[in-house]
């Protein structure tokens, strides 16, 4: 599964990034540490070097880790579009979509000017998967994949578009996820540990499109951190290519898309006076909050009052 450990890489990274970049906003207090008005050329050497060391050092230990234990082959390419119900094409949306903010955020703290930033983040962070492609590309257990740069490029641009167009994030890419009994049945693909579970079980993840409504409609009286939100999920896939399995006890699972609704909360955006306290909220803006959800799968809609 090789699709899971790209994701997992890829969102490594951007926790890196974003566990600095909150680092610099806990001691803001600091004059240092406060987001720069001009530009500042030891700041950009700063996170130059950051960048570098961040990116080199993943892609040294995720080839020595694991591709060094696969055969090598020439450069090709990878149809994979098909499995997991795509669940990992919004995995790779959804990390190139927080890699580009991550870094853009960094970028403001140097001095770069808004538009800038979100071109430097986005640039990267698509870049950064297209290096994860390259080493797929020449393994001769998978390929480069057309489909996961496809997805890169959509969240590294979901981003970039909006902070062009609007100099803000209307439109909000956050994960949930639950642990499911799936997992059990095949340990050995879906993970056997909590950790491995979150990363592995896609049949615990769903995938939000969030945005407020006062974004829409600039006068009506939704607050400003009330979110609407779309989600996408799937169950019982317990394996990439088959939409059925069958148990030792002779039943067939079925796997199933989810489409689901639900409200959520714009973290950044709640009426909290205490500096400190929105600084550390504001990266957790990735996760999506618990709230009561309408869920359509396989022809039937149902409610759950407390769905992550």
């Amino acid at each position: 599964m090789i699709s899971y450990l790209k994701r997992k890489v890829g969102i490594l990274f951007p926790h890196i990034i974003l566990s600095s970049f909150l680092a610099i906003n806990l001691y803001s207090q600091s004059s240092f540490f406060k987001t720069a008005d001009t530009l500042k050329h030891k700041r950009v050497i700063g996170l130059t070097t950051l960048y570098g060391s961040v990116w080199s050092g993943s892609i040294v230990s995720l080839n020595q880790v694991w591709y060094a234990n696969y055969p090598k082959a020439k450069f090709h390419t990878f149809n994979d579009d098909s499995e997991w119900m795509q669940m990992d094409k919004f995995g790779h949306i959804f990390t190139a979509y927080h890699i580009s903010k991550s870094i853009a955020s960094l970028n403001r703290w140097s001095g770069i000017n808004k538009s800038t930033s979100a071109i430097i983040g986005s640039t990267l962070a698509w870049s950064y998967q297209l290096t994860l492609e390259l080493l797929d590309g020449k393994s001769a257990e998978w390929g480069f994949s057309w489909g996961d740069m496809t997805a890169n490029t959509i969240g590294a641009g979901v981003y970039l578009s909006q902070e062009l167009l609007f100099k803000d994030q209307l439109l909000m890419l956050k994960q949930s996820y639950h642990p499911t009994h799936y997992a059990s049945i095949r340990p050995e693909i879906l993970g056997s540990t909590t950790i491995e579970r979150y990363f592995k079980d896609y049949n615990g993840q769903t995938y939000w499109f969030s945005i407020s409504p006062r974004s829409i409609w600039k006068n009506s009286k939704f607050p400003s951190w009330l979110l609407f939100s779309i989600g996408y999920g799937i169950d019982a896939k317990i394996n990439g290519k088959d939409n059925s399995y069958l148990l030792s006890n002779g039943q067939v699972l079925y796997a199933k898309r989810k489409y689901l609704m639900s409200l959520d909360i714009d973290l950044a955006k709640l009426p909290v006076k205490n500096k400190l306290i929105k600084k550390i909220l504001k990266p957790l803006n990735a996760v999506k909050i618990p709230m009561p959800t309408l869920i359509w799968q396989n022809g039937v809609c149902y409610g759950n009052a407390f769905y992550f």
